[in-house]
This record gives structure tokens, sequence and C-alpha cells, in this order.
């Protein structure tokens, strides 16, 4: 029988699966999807996210992949520049973009060489196996029934297993819906090359509206717009999201979007709602990631903090001297885990709530546009002081 069932490969099930793998134990890994690829996936690993890897022992696979430092941060009011923040604001490594596919596809094929581990892809769960009260094992979609001790659910925002085992998720605030671009690395600016036109992340507001954009690992450029709550996203095609884009960005960047209008992506429309589990567990489940505390977009935590989750867990599973142990185990993880997520969830919420002060009211952007000279180093002196937690995490908390 498995010790273990991970459900669901990201970042979470898939670091988790590795390190019980590579220290013997039995595992199975299923995913209900045949393969890795998702259309949108957070690619920036903060110091937080970095340092759990490097604990793992797989900075190596991290450094074969491709990738390339964040420059820096950036607020841009009415088109002009507020302040910006160089990399990496006094942590010892920068935030660093990686294609989260490849990220995952490499971690997958490190785990694979460790025979302990069973790789399901293509498999989703549809039931729960119980006796007493206690989760032993799942079913799957073509029939089969897998037992385990334990049963880790790292499935995601919208969890299946958290719904199936009856565990209560609780939303915090409003949602957030927006709607993502790419458009195609400008010519003759390489990934690792600085581009003029995007100096790091920006985020944009301008007009009452609120947007971003950063190149992604590759050199592509990736712009995010901001919808109201409840807002039904406009129907336009490349060419006048283009211009509505560039009514946000600096001149250089405006020009580049206009220039390359017709080559802008269809917006995918992404809708993020955060919210804690109150009990990450029952005898025999486990939920780590998103399943437990979906994140908000904001400093891309949802990464970094699966990341840590999975550390954190390995930890306690691994100490575990038998399945009798596993539920003290369980409880101890959320216990550990607990006040990270709280505190990364809030200062969340207060630069979303603060982003949204600014972005809506045009006194405020007006009045800090006019007082630049004083206010801007002022903001970015109180920016800094905020994204430090945000950065490399709570002290002691792996």
């Amino acid at each position: 029988m498995n010790r273990t069932i991970v459900v669901g490969a990201g970042p979470a099930g898939l670091t988790l699966a590795l390190q019980l793998a590579r220290a013997g134990q039995a595992v199975t890994l299923v995913e209900a999807n045949p393969d890795l690829s998702r259309q949108f996936r957070g690619d920036a690993l903060m110091p937080s996210g970095l340092e759990a890897l490097a604990r793992m022992g797989l900075w190596p696979v991290l450094e074969r992949l491709p990738q390339r430092p964040l420059e820096g941060w950036s607020v841009w009011l009415e088109r002009r520049r507020l302040f910006s923040v160089e990399e990496p604001l006094g942590s010892l490594q920068p935030c660093r973009l990686v294609p989260q596919g490849a990220l995952l596809e490499a971690l997958l094929q490190e785990a694979r060489r460790h025979p302990s581990l069973r790789w399901l892809p293509g498999q989703p769960v549809r039931g729960l196996l119980e006796q007493n009260g206690r989760v032993q094992g799942v079913e799957l979609s073509d029939g089969q029934r897998l037992e385990a001790d334990l049963v880790v659910a790292c499935d995601g925002r919208a969890s299946t297993l958290r719904g199936l085992a009856g565990l209560e998720l609780r939303g915090s605030g409003r949602g957030l819906e927006l709607l993502w671009f790419t458009l195609p690395a400008a010519a003759g600016i390489g990934p690792q090359q600085p581009d003029p036109a995007v100096p790091g992340f920006m985020t944009l507001l301008a007009g009452g509206a609120i947007g971003s954009a950063c190149r992604g690992a590759r050199g592509e450029l990736q712009l995010a717009w901001l919808l109201e709550p409840g807002q039904a996203p406009p129907r336009r095609s490349s060419e006048p999201w283009a211009a509505a884009l560039a009514q946000l960005a600096p001149a250089p960047l405006a020009e580049r979007l206009l220039q390359n209008a017709a080559q802008l992506s269809t917006p995918q429309r992404v809708s993020v709602q955060v919210g804690l589990a109150p009990r990450w567990w029952r005898p025999g489940l486990l939920l780590l990631g998103d399943a437990a505390h979906p994140m908000s977009p904001v400093r891309a935590q949802g990464i970094n903090m699966a990341l840590r989750d999975s550390l954190v867990a390995a930890q306690e599973l691994l100490a575990a001297q038998g399945p009798g142990q596993l539920d003290g185990a369980a409880a101890r993880i959320q216990r550990r885990r607990l006040p990270e997520i709280r505190r990364m969830q809030a200062l969340q919420s207060a630069e979303a709530r603060q982003g949204a002060l600014l972005g809506h009211s045009g006194l405020l952007r007006q009045a800090a546009l006019v007082a630049s000279p004083l206010s801007g180093p002022l903001a970015a002196q109180l920016w800094r002081r905020r994204q430090r937690p945000l950065r490399e995490g709570l002290l002691d908390a792996l």
C-alpha cells in the first residue's frame, strides 16, 4: 500500500512527492491533466520560494532552467513615474522569473528518478475511500481504487478533494478579476538584455484604470488589466486593446504596444478568490498550497507559499514514525504554516486596497504627482518596508 498519495502536480504536490520519494517512501502522484501545461501560471520566484527550493536540495535543478532576474519595480501614475526600486532590495537573491511549466517538468523528471514514486497523469479523482471517518485513499475516474496511509490534496484553489472531504474554505474579501495578455519579445532584445521600455515590473494607474506590465522569463511582454468587481470584459480586438493598454503606459511602452498591436494575444480572463480553510486536515487527509489557502496574485505568493508548505510538510511527514503519527504531523503542519499564510494574505490585501484607492481616485493621483519630488521618495521608502515579508517570508517560518 502507498504510504502517501499526492493529488495535484503543481509546485506543492510535485516537490512534496519528490522529497518523500527521495527518502524512499512509497508515494503515488496523481494529476488530473495529461500533462503539466497550463495557460496561466505565475513565473515569479521570490527569495522566499528560492529559499525553500534551496533547502530541498533542488537549487541545481533550478539553475538548469531558462530564467532571468527581475530588474526592479516601479509605479506609474498618469504615465509618469512616481518611484522605482531596483532588485534585490537588500535580499541575497533577486526575484527570478522562471517559466513554471519548465520548472514543473524538471521537478517531475527529478522525482521519477526515484523508484518509490508512481506517476499517474490524466487521472482525475472522483471520490475518497473512507472507513470509520478516516480517509484511506482515492477512487480515480477510470475506477482505480488506491489506498494510502495519507492523502495530500494539492489540487488547487478549486480543490475537488477539499469539497469531497467536507472541509470549509472561507473567502477573504472580494475576489480579483483581471485580463491577461502577452506580446512577443521585442526584436533584437534577448531575455538577458535590459529592455528600456519595460524596466522590471511596472504598476500602471491612469484614468481610473489599473494595469501592469513585465517581461517574462523568455523576454515576452506580460500585461494585466484589472476589471472592476462584476464588470464584464470589454469586447475588443487586439488593436483596440493595445490602444487601451497604451493609455496606461509611459511613452516607450505605449509606442511598443501600438506598433505591435496585431501581435497582442487574445485576453485570458483570470478569476481569483482569496481564502483560507479553517482546518487543513481530517484523519487521513491533508490540504496544501492553494487547496488550503488560495492566494491573491499580488507579489506572486501562490507558488512561493506552496513551496514553503511543501518543505514544512515533508519535514513533519518524514519525521512521523508510522501511520498512527501522520494525523499529528498534519496538525503540526497547519500550526506551523498558518502564521505566515495569514500574514501574507493580510499584506496582499493591504497592497491591493492601497492600489485600488490610488487607481480610482484622480485627485489622489494628481496630488501625488504634483508632490512627487517629496512623495515619490517617501512612497518608495514605505513600499520597500512593506515588501520585505512579501519577498522573504516570515523569519523562522521554515
